[in-house]
């Protein structure tokens, strides 16, 4: 069943990716480089390439072995992307980058830092996303563009999680079970069933037109970090921060230790992963040694533009945090492929 929408039913069908170019992922970055150190930064752009692919490609043009190469996030193949990668190269001596160079690789930059780039390591991401064979009403699409432009959208994890024909989670249930995984997919296993039981509490609300206000007993979270505070009485001053995107009602991320969440809105982060698939996806998760976090229910793309080069395409831009889904943004528009 998929997920209810919370700006109403979907006002447009449309194709995407129909070349990598439709799809465009370009890097925030986080921080400078130094300009010292033995670690370098490459900005690269990457053409139907996934990231894991690129840092086996730099390892083997810097000589090193392949975890001396980080990056901040994971990029789709299916695209066009920027992003940083750092590669560990202790001599301070970088092989030509010139044969680094290729048709679906190229290298935008690099400069010499201090430290590795760790995972996470970003401002977030803009996205440039073409969509064509648009099928729907002009005025329909774009008044729904100016809701989520004003209102924002459920922050909800997109499919990428849940992998290839969404099998992730039922491999999660398989691995606490007794089912034997390597070390790389058990992590994205784990974070497949936390994703799965948070977007579960995040449909409840939605549902229940609750995703972007306030439930009593909710924990809030400051925008633009991790931070968590509340539960407390909620007053005027929390509303108007509220209004202003300046926090955002939270749901779980399920690990050990209570959850923090009282009154209505406990009863119904409880009530919706209280089935026995969710049950065992948290006795899973508690035994793994995860502990409880938060994640914002609501996510509002920044500086969303759009534009029509055609009749039946539509192009549009914005931002998001990192962590975010485009995905969960064209979710609310209409059906996509």
């Amino acid at each position: 069943m998929s997920a209810p929408r919370a700006h109403g039913p979907a006002v447009l069908r449309a194709r995407m990716r129909a070349t990598p170019e439709d799809f465009r992922v370009d890097e925030i970055d986080a921080f400078e480089a130094s300009g010292q150190g033995e670690h370098l930064l490459l900005t690269v752009e990457k053409r139907g390439m996934n990231t894991a692919f690129a840092a086996k490609r730099i390892a083997a043009w810097a000589g090193i072995p392949e975890m001396g190469v980080s990056h901040a996030g994971l990029k789709d193949r299916h695209a066009v992307t920027t992003q940083r990668f750092s590669v560990h190269l202790p001599k301070k001596v970088a092989p030509d980058l010139a044969a680094l160079q290729s048709d679906d690789l190229r290298v935008l930059s690099s400069a010499w830092h201090a430290r590795k780039l760790p995972k996470g390591a970003l401002a977030g991401n803009r996205f440039v996303l073409t969509l064509r064979e648009v099928a729907g009403e002009r005025d329909a699409i774009e008044a729904r563009l100016s809701a989520i432009a004003a209102r924002g959208v459920p922050n909800a994890f997109g499919e990428q999680r849940f992998g290839r024909e969404g099998n992730n989670v039922a491999n999660a249930l398989a691995m606490f079970a007794g089912r034997r995984f390597k070390r790389d997919q058990r992590t994205m296993l784990l974070s497949a069933a936390r994703s799965e039981l948070f977007n579960r509490v995040l449909d409840a609300r939605v549902a229940g037109d609750a995703w972007d206000r306030a439930l009593d007993g909710d924990v809030w979270m400051l925008d633009g970090s991790r931070s968590v505070f509340g539960p407390e009485p909620f007053d005027d001053a929390l509303a108007a921060r509220l209004a202003a995107f300046d926090i955002h009602p939270t749901g779980p991320l399920w690990g050990q230790g209570e959850l923090r969440t009282t009154g209505a809105a406990l009863a119904l982060e409880t009530g919706a992963l209280a089935d026995a698939a969710a049950l065992a996806l948290r006795a899973g998760l508690e035994a793994a040694g995860l502990r409880q976090e938060r994640r914002a229910l609501r996510l509002r793309p920044q500086d969303l533009q759009w534009e029509w080069p055609a009749a039946d395409v539509l192009r549009l831009s914005f931002a998001l945090p990192p962590g975010a889904y485009a995905t969960t943004v064209l979710a609310e528009i209409g059906d996509v492929a």
